[in-house]
């Protein structure tokens, strides 16, 4: 039986690794779970689940959590520095890390460090710090598992295969709420259109990241680092049915490419149960009604962060860690409807363009720059 760990259960990803958890109940031992204010999905997780801690950042939300789970065997606990404890607990055999934005870096690295193996959701970890967790698997042994399904199809392509055999990967996306959209009108995009995706649902950060594309942008950095390859070797191609998850190439010709239905518990199975393919009865596939599938390469001028995210990993350094935190704050700015959808990519290249660049950043000159970038963020008119 495995034992794991999620932060960030009471989130999309997490719920629907409970979802996976719940039908193969016999694979796993729920150890520590973590949310922030959710108090009423974690109250019902805790009873169901029965883990030996749950962990809320956020201090009322904690004594709300205790008092409604009292009498059970759970340690409840409150705070941030105490989720990065746990996220190192060396009893735990995967930790999933199911958190939203540059924060979910930290318990990514605490993990690693401490030997415990990471099914990873929390692409911003690799984007912030890449070479620093890089260095922390080389020195403990411990790996990555991909969550994204992006990821995950790359993975489950390349199982097998010899990487210098690799021509390139391709990365799919959807094109989000406004492939088809006149650009002339993106300043006049809406919170309400933006959160509309026509595939996925998903937390409204990464929703709004899905509508800038900047979420593919991530990816392709995410990438580099799982898969260690040049930048040259990872490409963006648009699919708006989300059937075909990504694609990796040969040197032969050959495109191995994995499939399903938009359906993340899918990679979360596989990641969590991961090198078995374990039976399931989520939806499958049916050739006979998907119709066409359709390709075409993504504009930069319609997507421009797909550009700056391939622009700073060609800076490396400090450059990928400050596109992060900018896109994080940008977002937040957007969702409170204080700038535009268009003024996103606008500050984050201004926040780029502007920091002082570092090339072998530590851990706190990376959080330096995120107190930096925020406040850069914050006061861009």
């Amino acid at each position: 039986m495995k034992k794991i760990s999620i932060l960030g259960s009471t989130g999309s990803i997490g719920v629907n690794a409970l979802n996976v958890i719940r039908k193969i109940p016999e694979k796993f031992q729920v150890m520590h779970l973590t949310g922030n204010m959710n108090t009423k999905k974690m109250i019902a997780q805790g009873k169901e689940f029965l883990p030996a801690s749950i962990t809320m950042v956020d201090i009322q939300a904690a004594e709300i959590v205790e008092k409604a789970l009292k009498g059970l065997s759970i340690e409840i606990y409150s705070g941030r520095d105490k989720l990065l404890d746990l996220a190192g607990d060396k009893n735990v055999d995967l930790l999933l890390n199911a958190l939203v934005g540059a924060s979910g870096m930290e318990p990514t690295l605490k993990a690693l460090e401490n030997g415990v193996d990471v099914a990873l959701s929390n692409k911003e970890s690799l984007v912030v710090a890449g070479d620093i967790i890089y260095n922390a698997m080389k020195k403990s042994g411990a790996n990555l598992f991909p969550v994204d399904s992006e990821h995950s199809a790359i993975w489950q392509c390349l199982f097998g295969e010899v990487k210098e055999d690799i021509e390139k990967i391709i990365l799919t996306g959807s094109g989000g709420p406004f492939r088809n959209r006149a650009i002339d009108s993106f300043s006049t995009v809406t919170k309400s259109d933006a959160l509309n995706h026509p595939n996925w649902e998903m937390g409204q950060k990464i929703t709004i990241d899905s509508a800038t594309m900047m979420n593919k942008g991530l990816e392709v950095i995410e990438a580099y680092w799982l898969f260690n390859l040049e930048i040259s070797q990872i490409e963006i191609i648009v699919h708006p049915q989300s059937i075909i998850h990504s694609m990796v190439q040969f040197k032969d010709g050959s495109i191995k490419a994995q499939l399903g239905v938009p359906d993340m518990k899918i990679p979360i199975q596989y990641a969590l149960t991961y090198p078995r393919h374990l039976p399931s009865k989520w939806e499958r596939l049916d050739f006979k009604t998907i119709g066409d599938l359709t390709f075409e390469a993504p504009n930069f001028e319609r997507f421009p962060c797909i550009k700056l995210a391939y622009d700073v990993l060609e800076k490396m350094g400090t450059a990928p860690a400050v596109l992060n935190f900018a896109n994080d704050y940008c977002v937040y700015r957007f969702l409170r409807e204080e700038i535009k959808f268009t003024d996103i990519s606008r500050i984050i290249e201004a926040a780029v363009e502007n920091h002082t660049w570092l090339k072998n950043p530590k851990i706190e000159d990376i959080k330096n720059l995120d107190y930096w970038t925020k406040d850069f963020v914050n006061n861009f008119d």
